[in-house]
């Protein structure tokens, strides 16, 4: 590492120009090529899974994207001359838009149950050519447009719903990231006092940001990544690339405050905290890729996305920060600090100020501020029992989109379950036997939960039917759920009881609640994984059998204070629209694996931090309650800035507007605030200096077979400026 560092800070200029390549190479090739996102639920080995093959083989020219133009008028009805004319002129225009396949309008003789029972709603669905995936935003756009000049004079509304809609709802803008960067660059200023030192860990981070997103976008044509892949790979890449150069950093200055020349301050950063830097953006990437595990493909873009854009800031922080260290020489200080250096000398540490106070107080007073710890998290934990996974619908998206004003109007006019109708796909026997498919049928219409139940028209020779099941109940309720589980279990005969039916229960809806279930039953095991990799890391690190347990234990408790914050807000609706949760609705399937994924590595980066110093007091003293005081007081100014700065990039990915990244931001900034303020600043603390020297048990046969591993090495002594063991690593002059 030192080698490293110090041919990069030679080499300064030569590093920055190879990074400046190969972001405008990225940039500039993804620009040219765009992107091809896609999310694939599909799920072997389920009803949902099944029955999409079966319609597939059946009806193999009809697997385009369907989206749907609903119209209402508030007077009169949609059969009055007036509304028809120019909804049938805007249909017309619609089905001459590029990749249109067929527009089914409701005044023709099929479309009679197109419109409401009142006359006033009414709706046209429209097929392309192609599947949302291969559809472009402008192509959304135009059709939107499109569909929305109808609305020419009072009276009429006409919306757009369907997936493939929302590519024309999304701004594209980056609000979210600009709000998350210029919030961390207030708390970098604040901590540091210069304006280079702030903008070293923001221009680190933007470079491996911006790199790892376009190479994300060039993945996109070769592998299946899902939509959300670079939004949350952006999410990621800005906390973790800030948090990483902030540590190198803060040694940096403090080299520099103790005398070192610019050159040694760099390379002893790189070298101690470069080092903690890769053993922690190594734990996320090994999380996030255990996700491959899972054996599903929707996961498998997100993961590598996310990890490779760990590894890119991980190495923009050990290769091109030193670099820009070596420009900027003395001027990461700020200018106070540099007079006061020119003028004094090499500064001798004094008084550690509120973070030895508040480590006093922990090391006097462990039992009660444990306790007040557990019962804050317990409480905000608690509402985590009500989880419940599933997939929001477009009721969920902002009411100022097109899609949701569309379902909203369909789910008045026609009832909440139209929305997401649930699709039976039933293979007979033999070509034009149908008796079978009618009792079925005929049974639907007695369930309890179900609106409305059609047969689609079929050929006379057909051996596979399509019944349309409608639910009383909205796509993302409870009761939907529910309703799939009667009609799998007690209403469409298995294959096994020897019936000459076999159906299957499909469509959107039962697919993503099939894709919640495969989910949760896998989630145990990966969490039991990722927690046995974290206590095998952290015991080679610190050669103790306590310090992992505690770690697992707390890393648990974090996740656990997440989702209690989740379910108030999004499921119970506690938070509305003010923090984009949209109506009530379940947790997004998929978030328990990349949260818990990133919730293990953020969790480390911490642990490692506070716990490394301890260890190092801990072998040179002997003394377990001076090790954990003089640990945390010198680490815990530095977690708690890097906390902050998480914070304000996570929670800024609210503006955003979609409740998708609502969840990661608000969960995310939830954990970092109860993992860095409560839990590493406070129930370790006090917990260590509970359990005294049993903290370093190791047996011996083991401590005899494990290999020594050193995380961030001790920094030799500099001469020039005596160490005072009381003053905290990187308290400087702030101004």
């Amino acid at each position: 590492m030192s080698a490293l560092a110090r041919w990069c800070f030679r080499h300064r200029w030569s590093v920055v120009l190879l990074w400046l390549i190969l972001l405008v190479s990225a940039v500039g090739a993804s620009s040219a090529l765009g992107s091809k996102y896609a999310n694939d639920f599909n799920l072997p080995d389920t009803d949902s899974s099944r029955a999409l093959k079966l319609l597939d083989q059946a009806f193999p020219n009809q697997n385009g994207e369907t989206d749907t133009i609903v119209w209402h008028v508030r007077e009169g009805s949609v059969r009055d001359a007036a509304p028809r004319e120019r909804v049938e002129q805007m249909l017309a225009t619609v089905a001459k838009l590029p990749d249109v396949a067929s527009v089914e309008s409701p005044f023709a003789e099929a479309g009679a149950m197109q419109i409401s029972s009142d006359g006033r709603t009414a709706y046209a669905p429209v097929t392309f050519s192609k599947g949302g995936d291969k559809l472009t935003a402008e192509q959304m756009k135009e059709f939107v447009a499109t569909a929305r000049a109808a609305e020419q004079g009072a009276g009429l509304q006409v919306e757009a719903g369907g997936s493939a809609v929302n590519l024309a709802e999304d701004e594209g803008g980056h609000t979210s990231e600009l709000v998350g960067v210029l919030a961390a660059a207030v708390v970098l200023f604040l901590a540091f006092g210069s304006l280079f030192g702030m903008l070293l860990p923001l221009v680190t981070a933007i470079f491996g940001v911006g790199t790892a997103v376009s190479v994300i976008g060039l993945l996109s044509h070769t592998m299946t990544v899902a939509d959300l892949s670079s939004v949350l790979a952006t999410l990621v890449g800005l906390g973790v690339g800030i948090d990483y150069a902030l540590f190198v950093v803060t040694r940096h200055r403090k080299g520099l405050l103790l005398g070192l020349d610019p050159e040694e301050a760099a390379v002893r950063a790189v070298n101690t905290s470069g080092r903690a830097v890769i053993f922690a953006g190594g734990t996320v990437c090994v999380a996030l890729l255990g996700m491959f595990t899972m054996r599903l493909t929707f996961l498998n873009g997100v993961a590598l996305g996310s990890a490779l854009t760990v590894v890119l800031t991980v190495v923009a922080s050990i290769t091109l920060l030193p670099a820009l260290l070596g420009i900027l020489g003395m001027r990461v200080l700020s200018r106070r600090q540099r007079r006061r250096l020119a003028a004094d000398g090499p500064a001798r540490t004094g008084a550690a100020g509120a973070a030895e106070r508040w480590s006093v107080l922990v090391q006097r007073r462990p039992w009660p501020l444990a306790a007040l710890a557990v019962l804050l998290m317990a409480a905000i934990s608690l509402p985590t029992l009500s989880l419940r996974l599933g997939s929001s619908d477009q009721g969920n998206n902002a009411e100022a989109t097109t899609s949701r004003r569309a379902y909203d109007l369909l789910a008045d006019g026609f009832g909440p379950g139209f929305n997401g109708p649930l699709t039976i796909v039933a293979e007979t026997p033999a070509a034009g036997d149908h008796e079978a498919l009618d009792s079925l049928v005929g049974r639907l219409r007695e369930v309890p939960g179900v609106a409305e139940v059609a047969a689609l028209p079929a050929k006379p020779d057909a051996t596979v039917g399509v019944v349309r099941v409608v639910p009383t109940t909205s796509p993302q309720a409870e009761e939907t759920d529910r309703l799939i589980d009667r009609l799998r279990a007690g209403v469409i005969p298995p294959a096994e009881r020897g019936t000459t039916l076999r159906a299957y229960v499909g469509g959107q809806t039962a697919l993503f609640k099939d894709f919640a279930t495969v989910l949760g039953h896998r989630l145990p095991l990966f969490i039991g994984v990722i927690v046995a990799l974290g206590f095998v890391l952290l015991l080679l690190a610190f050669r103790s059998v306590v310090v992992p347990l505690t770690a697992a234990v707390m890393n648990l408790v974090a996740a656990a204070a997440s989702f209690g914050l989740l379910v108030a807000l999004f499921q119970w609706g506690w938070g509305g629209e003010a923090v984009a949760a949209g109506r009530a609705g379940p947790i997004e399937a998929f978030l328990p694996m990349i949260m818990l994924s990133l919730l293990f590595g953020l969790s480390m980066d911490y642990q490692v931090f506070l716990v490394s110093r301890m260890h190092e007091e801990w072998v040179q003293s002997g003394d377990n309650a001076r090790a954990v005081r003089v640990g945390l007081a010198e680490t815990s100014r530095v977690i708690n800035s890097a906390a902050v700065i998480m914070i304000c990039v996570f929670s800024a990915f609210v503006l955003t507007g979609e409740r998708q990244m609502a969840m990661f931001g608000i969960g995310l900034a939830g954990a970092v605030a109860m993992d860095a303020f409560v839990l590493r600043t406070v129930l370790v603390p006090a917990l260590m200096h509970v359990l005294g020297r049993a903290n370093w048990w190791l047996p011996a046969w083991l401590d005899r077979w494990l290999p020594h591993v050193a995380v961030e090495p001790a920094e030799e002594p500099v001469l020039t400026a005596p160490e005072d063991r009381r003053q905290p690593v990187g308290a400087g002059d702030h101004a």
